[in-house]
């Protein structure tokens, strides 16, 4: 439904037919996603009225509690009430979020790096030097973990150019198997058009030293890299890019509402780190921006 979103937003400025073509969607699905609009508008006003509802369980002047989290909340909203106008737990955890309710309990950090032993390994040749530069010369990747109201997890792996800090590759999915960052390596490529010579830098998870993710690597000329087992520091710009998402898109909640709308954040995010997002290390451009300038003083010189 993301890229659905995508079309709808920027439609005026390129074009349905253009968009949809760009980001390989079929006309028709789009104009279906726009007709269900109305039952989604209705989903949403419901929506509205059930966070009418959590906020007087939640408001200790109606003899409510502030700290109840989505499991009370759902049993004081059932209380007494018909089966056919019963509320599901997951929709309340959901509209919490969304609402931003207290009552959400905050997890321990998930852990996303599993580090396997029997796997390859490989020389730093970064050595925590995350100065920028040319593009294309150097990437620093990483995994990490999107929180949903549900208890459940989505997983992010992303591919960053040290050289201008574009977010050239990146994906979702809701497992942390080698697939996850062979896809982000694959979207990477499509994005530059060839990573062939150039050093992708991450940490000892296994993912990283499988032999699937090792030999897609040599396929692709790209040449690995890894910091020290156990160090944050080496991989920091990675880890930094994802507090700051993180940081930008819950603004303080615990969790994403729904799957659905941390497909839609994150992308949304995305488009707008790489196209608007001013960056200090860069002269407070985007990345875009600043690889523009750059092709553009190279042909100068040229």
């Amino acid at each position: 439904m993301n890229r659905f979103q995508f079309v709808e937003d920027h439609k005026d400025a390129y074009g349905v037919k253009r968009l949809c073509e760009v980001i390989e969607i079929a006309r028709s699905s789009f104009y279906a996603w726009l007709a269900a609009a109305p039952g989604r508008e209705a989903r949403a006003a419901a929506d509205q009225a059930l966070a009418a509802r959590i906020r007087r369980v939640q408001d200790p002047e109606q003899g409510g509690d502030r700290a109840y989290g989505a499991p009370r909340v759902t049993a004081d909203l059932n209380e007494g009430v018909a089966a056919a106008e019963r509320v599901n737990h997951k929709r309340v955890a959901r509209v919490m979020g969304e609402h931003q309710f207290a009552g959400i309990r905050l997890r321990r950090r998930v852990k996303t790096t599993i580090p396997d032993q029997s796997g390859h390994r490989f020389p730093d040749l970064i050595e925590r030097d995350f100065s920028v530069g040319e593009p294309g010369r150097r990437y620093v990747g990483d995994i990490t973990y999107l929180p949903i109201a549900d208890g459940s997890n989505l997983y992010l792996a992303t591919c960053i150019d040290l050289g201008s800090r574009k977010l050239t590759g990146w994906q979702i999915a809701a497992h942390m198997r080698t697939e996850l960052v062979e896809d982000t390596l694959r979207a990477a490529v499509r994005e530059r058009g060839s990573l062939a010579g150039a050093v992708f830098h991450s940490d000892h998870g296994s993912v990283y030293t499988s032999k699937a993710y090792v030999n897609l690597c040599k396929r692709l000329k790209v040449i690995q890299s890894m910091g020290a087992v156990g160090s944050s520091a080496d991989n920091s710009l990675a880890e930094s890019f994802n507090a700051a998402l993180k940081r930008e898109l819950l603004e303080g909640r615990p969790a994403f509402g729904d799957q659905a709308t941390t497909y839609r954040s994150v992308f949304r995010w995305a488009n707008r780190y790489n196209t608007r997002r001013r960056h200090s290390a860069i002269g407070n451009i985007s990345p875009n921006a600043y690889e523009a300038a750059l092709s553009a003083t190279l042909a100068e010189a040229a």
